[in-house]
């Protein structure tokens, strides 16, 4: 998208006489309050509808600055001015950059020992400023109180750098520039090291990316920090006042200098919108604002891809554009600060490549046109040389100069095919290699398709990181599996993973899994069409390729599996097994599963959804074992489940008579939902229960996190009224059992944990949650739990109609609902009233939180019983169902 000649033109049409406008303001010293609000509020509009008729936003912050300027002056000659002080713009303010919510930030320098003579004519300006809307942040120092506060703080530093003088006596502000300048205090190698220490710990904070769904335009990596910390340090060691005084230095090219002005204005003009927005200083892209955004920045929907998407992709391509250019500066930096003078011979590496200060260099500036190849042979270099810790900035520019020269030939040649295969082969340095290849541009251009997906978001709550970045940290978690020193993470994975032979088999297929998102139909069938040429035009072996097609084709099927069917049901994983066919598929299926979902949205990650897949392969494995024409037995299943809980129980000397009874009050189907650790300490509680009231019980269950169980005579509306009380409480539910006894009984079971998807580990909160649920569940009068928790920020800006299927599967005498609809706390609780108010019972119920949205699985019969078939019952219920969800949604 691009503005027009025409909307050009009406920018500036609608900015009209600005320097007339901006001179009157200036020679208002005499306006009264309302005449100045006048002026601000006039300037504002005038700048808004200009940036809404699409003025480049250089010449509106400019203008925005130029109209605080006026204001400002004005008010100083009229109430503040005198020879012994001085009215300083800082910070961005004082790099004449101002948004309209940026920080207005004032000095006040005062002559030493008048600050008693000019006070009250200060105060009264700082009191004018308030009455006419305009707020700033204001310090009042001399310039040799100035100098002390900046030598022991940074930021102070920085601030006074990018100072101006706006009214006043001139002489002050010399005499604060030269008491803070290099020669006296912060000399550039100390400057230079701090501000880098800073940006890291900036980038920390924001797990060094900015390809999370709600980026800072501001603090995040390759935000407008980024570009600010390349101009401070600039300032401070080469006197350089603007961006453009680099390109004099010898430290940007002309067409790095545009791309890095073409970034900021895209930022700022961003960041302007979100300020014009909010009326208010954001600088967070949040979900909130992200639709709006795009609009008013002229990103319409397309087909496959949403206007949204569009405006987010570009702008997470600008930062990573940023981010490199950064990369560059930062290091040329280096080299003229900390090692300028140091004539470090160079290490030869081979005929293209030498290193020095630990860096890796090409040996002339024509390598990579001589030799293109070395675009890829650099990062298998890095590799196998782990003392080479980055790339030479002048390196980093050529590679960014040459980068054009992938091209088909270069895709094609059978030597950058095996550098690349090698590249993944290697025992270390797989991630940092393929982060590096993306963070330069040399992955998407090397993977065409893969370069479609740089900086794809897909707007929802559930896919936290841009498409390209969730592909890397997929293949990041697999390489962390490998390594024994994150084997304490996830020990089962790594134990697995670690027995495998070709692991970069694995890779492949991470690499591949999504790399057909957003070109329109199942992105899993076009990813294994993707995945299919790549091992033929790599040399993978035919076997190797079948396996890879089908991990790419198939990489959905166990999440959907564990998550979203009853995994206790021997048929299903006799289903399950009969599809993944044989072990070595199932071993590869389960790693990619758990990196996948790892990688997606690490908060969703958790002991249950561990527990999940693991109890899948592990029944899984046990199938296959068996051999597919002698599928699991569930009479089986359920004697050595029995048989193990017994052990467990007779070792804590819980007698076999005892337990033996409160066994047969119940049906097989307990013994094949429940572990035999649950199931003994079930027991146990049960067998010595007094019988006064309901059981409730809240315990962590080893692999599976926090489990809560109800034990009492059956009631009406049970299950609403316990998922009510958990969900007012806070809690999130991530599986729910419902077994009944041959006595009118229930035991119900539910996995839960805290909304932040933590475990229940304080004892006190432990008791709160049992004494609340048995206190309502004992109650007959409760019927229904009041939910006034609300749904979350992010969540209530989706909207997702509710959906709703019903099936049956021939082994189960049981029906199976399928609920898709909005999430928010209490769902369940309304989903079990209406259960009720239509006779059914719930068996199980398998939870499914996807971002923004439940998909659960409800396990359901009538009173009798049996499958609920009836055509009308089934559309009422869907009706009443859709119509109580919808309205009374997020």
């Amino acid at each position: 998208m691009g503005y027009t000649v025409e909307m050009r033109r009406r920018a500036q049409a609608e900015l009209g006489d600005w320097d007339d406008f901006i001179a009157r303001a200036a020679n208002s010293e005499g306006a009264s309050i309302a005449q100045a609000r006048e002026y601000l509020d006039t300037g504002r509009e005038r700048i808004e509808r200009a940036f809404r008729a699409g003025a480049h936003v250089d010449v509106l912050v400019g203008a925005r600055s130029m109209l605080v300027d006026a204001v400002l002056a004005s008010a100083w000659r009229a109430l503040a001015d005198s020879s012994n002080a001085c009215l300083v713009a800082v910070g961005g303010y004082g790099r004449g950059e101002l948004l309209p919510h940026s920080d207005i930030d004032l000095l006040i320098l005062y002559r030493q020992d008048t600050l008693d003579s000019v006070g009250p004519a200060l105060e009264r300006f700082l009191t004018h400023l308030w009455d006419i809307g305009l707020e700033v942040g204001h310090s009042v120092r001399s310039p040799t109180e100035c100098a002390e506060q900046a030598e022991s703080d940074i930021t102070i530093m920085t601030n006074l750098m990018e100072s101006r003088a706006l009214a006043g006596d001139s002489a002050l502000f010399a005499a604060m520039r030269a008491a803070t300048s290099v020669e006296h205090i912060w000399p550039s190698a100390a400057f230079f090291k701090a501000k880098i220490e800073e940006q890291q710990a900036r980038h920390a904070r924001y797990d060094e990316t900015a390809y999370k769904l709600e980026p800072n335009t501001k603090e995040s990596p390759g935000g407008l920090r980024d570009i600010q910390t390349i101009a401070w340090v600039a300032k401070r060691q080469f006197a350089a006042q603007t961006l453009d005084g680099l390109v004099d230095y010898g430290f940007l090219s002309d067409r790095e200098f545009t791309e890095l002005k073409r970034g900021q204005a895209f930022l700022w003009r961003v960041r302007f919108a979100l300020h014009t927005l909010t009326d208010r200083p954001e600088d967070r892209l949040l979900f909130d604002h992200q639709i709006q955004i795009a609009q008013m920045l002229g990103y319409e929907d397309e087909k496959n891809n949403l206007a949204v998407e569009q405006f987010m992709q570009r702008y997470y391509r600008n930062i990573k554009a940023l981010t490199a250019l950064n990369d560059i500066l930062l290091q040329l930096f280096s080299e003229a600060i900390l090692h300028f003078g140091d004539d470090e011979r160079a290490r030869s590496i081979n005929e293209r490549f030498q290193s020095r200060h630990g860096f890796i260099e090409v040996t002339a500036d024509d390598v990579f046109v001589n030799h293109p190849s070395a675009l890829l042979e650099i990062f298998y270099l890095m590799q196998t040389r782990p003392r080479l810790t980055g790339i030479r900035a002048h390196t980093l520019r050529l590679m960014r100069r040459d980068r054009h020269l992938i091209d088909k030939t270069f895709r094609t040649s059978i030597h950058c095919r095996r550098l690349f295969t090698e590249i993944l082969r290697q025992r270390s340095g797989v991630t940092r290699a393929l982060r590096r290849m993306n963070r330069y541009g040399i992955l998407g251009r090397y993977l065409p398709n893969f370069g479609k997906i740089i900086g794809r978001m897909q707007y929802d709550l559930f896919h936290t990181l841009t498409v390209d970045e969730h592909t890397l940290f997929v293949i990041r978690n697999l390489r962390r599996l490998v390594l024994p020193r994150f084997q304490h993470e996830l020990p089962f994975a790594s134990e697995l993973m670690q027995s495998l032979n070709k692991p970069q088999i694995l890779y492949i297929a991470g690499l591949m899994h999504d790399i057909a998102k957003g070109r329109g139909g199942d992105h899993s069938e076009l990813g294994a069409v993707d995945a299919r040429k790549f091992c033929a035009d790599h040399g993978i072996s035919s076997d190797d390729t079948e396996l890879v097609c089908w991990l790419v084709r198939q990489h959905l099927l166990m999440s959907m599996t564990a998550q979203r069917r009853d995994i206790n049901d021997v048929q299903v994983v006799n289903e399950f097994a009969r599809e993944v066919g044989n072990r070595e598929r199932l071993d590869r299926l389960f790693l990619l599963t758990v990196c996948d979902i790892r990688a997606t949205n690490p908060n969703l990650w958790n002991s249950w959804k561990e527990s999940l897949l693991v109890d899948l392969y592990t029944s899984t494995r046990r199938a296959l074992e068996r051999g597919l024409d002698d599928p699991l037995n569930e009479a089986e299943l359920v004697a050595e489940t029995r048989s193990a809980a017994a052990a467990m129980l007779t070792r804590t000397r819980v007698n076999t008579p005892r337990f033996k009874a409160v066994w047969e009050r119940f049906e097989p189907d307990y013994f094949l939902r429940h572990s035999p650790e649950e199931i003994a300490r079930q027991t146990r509680a049960i067998a010595t229960h007094d019988g006064d009231g309901p059981l409730v019980s809240v315990a962590e269950i080893s692999d599976q996190g926090s489990t809560l169980f109800v034990y009492t005579r059956d009631r009406n509306y049970l299950f609403g009224v316990a998922t009510g009380v958990l969900a007012q409480l806070g809690l999130s539910i991530l599986d729910a059992r419902i077994n009944t006894t041959n006595d009118d009984y229930t035991l119900d079971t539910y996995v839960i944990c805290e909304s932040d998807g933590h475990p229940i580990k304080d004892a006190y909160r432990r008791r709160e949650i049992e004494d609340t649920v048995r206190a309502a569940i004992a109650n007959p009068e409760v019927e229904s739990i009041d939910v006034t928790r609300r749904a979350s920020r992010r969540s209530r800006y989706f909207n997702v109609p509710t959906q709703i299927y019903f099936s049956e599967t021939p082994e189960r005498a049981c029906t199976i609902m399928e609920v898709v609809t909005a999430d928010r706390p209490g769902l369940l609780s309304l989903i079990g009233d209406t259960f009720y108010r239509f006779g059914i019972l719930l068996e199980t119920a398998k939870i499914a939180t996807i971002g923004e949205r439940a998909e659960d699985v409800f396990f359901i019969t009538d009173r009798e019983h049996t499958p609920i078939r009836d055509r009308e019952t089934r559309s009422r219920l869907r009706e009443t169902l859709t119509n109580e969800l919808d309205k009374n949604g997020p």
